[in-house]
């Protein structure tokens, strides 16, 4: 350990400081390239942030803050009382471990496919009710921005708004989306590598008609995201659902059970609907069989604006040094659902199959809304609304946690999560989450039971609960009606009452 210990005393970590890459930024880049490239092996002590600091002659502000985005995102763990080290926990690159390698298991169990109008409801998402998911909140100020920048596009509106355009978008969004992705997410991509879409379903779509038709077969989230789900096997794809624990998708689980998949749909920064983070680990083990099994890992990275403790946890595509990742996301939840615009981040080997098949099922997006969308980003109202939004919804979170506890404490298990738009409330007391659903929609609130996202692991009972785009006024109310829902199902019933109050004789 001594001897880790001083090569990590000796690194030589540099800073630049002309450089528009924030300090903390740089020693955080920095380090975690060593961590991953085994400059810095499992296991080695790093120095404390004092050291690092007085050793760089930058704050110690800069130093913790490189630290905790380390620490945040499972690359470094600390030990009260003796310091930060480099996780012993992140894997050797599969092909080169032997001892990783497990005995064959048998085949994860396809799911069968079903008749399409039988597992889609096309009406529930519209519904306004608490504690409906995906619901979003536009203030006053994003409002009168998004009218005035309309405005001033439709006056100048110029040949390229009235004819056809580039399927992938127009450049100017695409320039804007590219920037923003470098910033916020850390993902590796140019202008050319971005695709506008009508949101990370679409997206989703293109690449399964994309797929090698030699194998659609895919790993999927279990429980996971059902629109996902559905999707594939409306395509026809061989769906293997891969269940998850606290470290998100069990990746050993899947190499075992389906190791030749063509693809894996996966949700790793705020699981859906469990909302735990996929391990540093299981990151470096996910990545390294998609080059050793030349498949694709496509990356929905959902809500990923909303996050509310540290910065934002760096994508997984930011990790890919083998363009082995389809980078997803949406504004729709950023901003609104009605915008329709969303984005992928297409490997170069995929890109013009990509294209095509963008170009033959709806030709290209609206020009019109692209141009609003554009100024938006570039005059920087979007980093506005979305700090102006973290706030909101975090307020809207802990009202929803603590109206939960205080009403519900004996009947749910509820935490607040630190990123996205909705929360996970386990039952207690072997109540049903489909029958407090049921109960639910007669008390004028929408919940959704986990237990139905499951594909093939054991259930969990749990409650889904959408807390975004409800304002704090109606929250308390909803979880009223919400604990009379559930009272129908924990109290026993006037026949079961008397017959416990009925003596024994």
């Amino acid at each position: 350990m001594k001897s880790r210990q001083s090569w990590a005393d000796l690194y030589a970590v540099e800073v630049i400081r002309a450089s528009d890459t924030p300090l903390f930024r740089q020693l955080y880049l920095q380090l975690r390239a060593a961590i991953l490239s085994r400059r810095l092996r499992p296991g080695t002590k790093l120095p404390s942030t004092r050291e690092l600091a007085s050793q760089l002659g930058v704050s110690r502000s800069a130093a913790v803050a490189a630290y905790e985005q380390l620490l945040a995102e499972g690359y470094t763990s600390g030990r009260h009382g003796s310091g930060t080290y480099i996780s012993p926990d992140l894997p050797e690159p599969i092909e080169g471990n032997p001892q990783r390698r497990k005995k064959p298991a048998a085949a994860a169990k396809a799911v069968p496919m079903q008749p399409l109008g039988d597992f889609v409801d096309v009406t529930v998402q519209s519904d306004q009710r608490p504690f409906n998911l995906g619901r979003t909140l536009i203030d006053h100020r994003t409002l009168e921005l998004w009218r005035k920048l309309s405005a001033r596009t439709f006056r100048s509106l110029d040949a390229s708004h009235f004819g056809y355009s580039d399927p992938r978008g127009t450049i100017e969004l695409r320039k804007a989306i590219c920037e923003y992705l470098q910033a916020a997410r850390a993902v590796r991509c140019d202008p050319e590598q971005i695709v506008v879409t009508a949101g990370t379903q679409q997206a989703i779509d293109i690449v399964i008609r994309i797929l090698p038709n030699r194998n659609k077969e895919v790993w999927v989230e279990d429980p996971g995201y059902p629109l996902t789900q559905q999707a594939l096997l409306a395509a026809g794809a061989t769906v293997r659902p891969i269940p998850v624990d606290g470290q998100g998708i069990d990746v050993g689980r899947g190499i075992q059970s389906a190791p030749n998949a063509s693809a894996v749909f996966v949700t790793p920064s705020h699981q859906f609907p469990t909302g735990v983070v996929l391990s540093m680990a299981r990151r470096l083990e996910l990545l390294a069989w998609a080059r050793k099994k030349d498949a694709w890992i496509v990356e929905d990275d959902y809500a990923s604006e909303f996050r509310y403790g540290g910065r934002p946890l760096a994508s997984l595509q930011g990790l890919d040094e083998g363009e082995r990742v389809i980078y997803i996301g949406t504004l729709n939840k950023a901003l609104f659902p009605g915008l329709r615009i969303g984005y992928a981040v297409i490997p170069h080997a995929l890109l013009r199959l990509f294209v095509a098949a963008r170009y033959l099922m709806d030709r290209q997006p609206s020009t019109l809304s692209q141009a609003v969308v554009a100024a938006f980003m570039e005059e920087g109202h979007f980093a506005a609304h979305i700090r102006r939004m973290r706030v909101l919804y975090r307020e809207q979170r802990d009202e929803l946690v603590a109206a939960l506890k205080r009403r519900l404490g004996a009947d749910l298990t509820v935490d607040a999560p630190d990123q996205g738009m909705h929360l996970v409330a386990f039952t207690r007391r072997g109540l049903s989450d489909i029958a407090i659903e049921r109960a639910g929609h007669q008390h004028g609130v929408v919940v959704r039971p986990m237990s139905r996202l499951y594909l093939a692991a054991a259930p969990r009972s749990a409650l889904v609960l959408g807390f975004s785009g409800h304002t704090r006024q109606t929250i308390v109310p909803a979880v009223e009606r919400l604990a009379r829902a559930v009272e129908t199902q924990s109290r026993p019933s006037p026949r079961a009452r008397e017959r416990l109050a009925t003596p024994k004789r």
